[in-house]
């Protein structure tokens, strides 16, 4: 499909999804799009006005927003709201580039949740337990895909618990994330930006600084799977994106994940889906 005029073309890497574009004026919150991206180095948005809500996450690399006329830095774990009669600017901070969520909505119930959360307060706020926001922005994704009759009202209440979620877990500012904890996203975020090229937990240490041993006692902790089943997961979640979308072959998908053979790969994939590329192609 053709991307609306208000989705950026000035991204890369980006992972989207649209879920009602044409929404009643009756619904109390639903889903407009959202996604995730990559910013390029010339991206900017630069709007006076906006028809929905956006509410946008910063997950990785460094930017600036405007919100009216106040100026803001943005970082790992800033969050901030835009909507209907809010200018708003966002840019890159000079050659750095970002990797940022957004969602889309509107609703009688959209302001004031939004609201709630601190995110219209004319200021970005500062969240702790960033996976916690990014699973629950993942699990609308995946919903989205769904086609049952049911998915429009569950993505719907997904992103209710969305934001709910950044209330609770918005920081004031006399509050930090753990130490352990603020490694332990520095390692995820680290792995789920270079899973392609990452093969064992002994290389996420290496270019991490600190031992394996070390960063799985920081997923033993704070996830809920291990450091290499985590990657091993983003790199079997691509391959399968990489089989279903782009309708590549079991063998070409294998050589392009740097399998030694498709055998190799066939297995990992079980191990991690239950079932093998073959079968899995054998279901669509």
């Amino acid at each position: 499909m053709t991307e609306p005029e208000f989705i950026s073309k000035q991204t890369t890497d980006s992972r989207r999804f649209y879920l009602n574009l044409n929404p009643a004026a009756t619904d109390s919150l639903a889903v407009v799009c959202g996604g995730v991206e990559r910013t390029q180095s010339d991206y900017l948005i630069d709007r006076s006005d906006f028809p929905f809500f956006g509410v946008e996450l910063v997950v990785e690399g460094q930017g600036r927003l405007w919100l009216g006329d106040r100026e803001f830095q943005l970082s790992r774990g800033t969050a901030f709201a835009y909507g209907p009669g809010i200018k708003h600017r966002i840019e890159n901070a000079d050659q750095s580039s970002m990797r940022k969520y957004f969602l889309d909505l509107v609703g009688s119930d959209a302001k004031q949740l939004i609201d709630q959360a601190g995110l219209l307060s004319g200021i970005p706020i500062q969240t702790g337990h960033l996976v916690e926001l990014t699973d629950l922005w993942d699990s609308i994704d995946r919903q989205s895909r769904d086609l049952g009759s049911i998915s429009l009202q569950i993505c719907n209440l997904l992103c209710r618990a969305l934001l709910l979620k950044f209330r609770q877990r918005r920081l004031t500012s006399d509050q930090k994330a753990p130490t352990g904890y603020r490694t332990y996203e520095f390692v995820r975020g680290y792995i789920e930006e270079h899973f392609m090229e990452l093969r064992t937990v002994q290389q996420v240490a290496e270019h991490c600084g600190m031992s394996p041993m070390y960063i799985s006692r920081l997923f033993k902790r704070y996830d809920s799977v291990g450091a290499y089943r985590f990657l091993m997961r983003l790199r079997m979640n691509h391959a399968a994106d990489l089989l279903i979308r782009h309708n590549m072959l079991v063998g070409e998908v294998a050589e392009a994940m740097g399998f030694a053979d498709q055998f190799q790969f066939s297995r990992a994939f079980k191990r991690v889906y239950g079932v093998s590329p073959t079968g899995l192609l054998a279901r669509y």
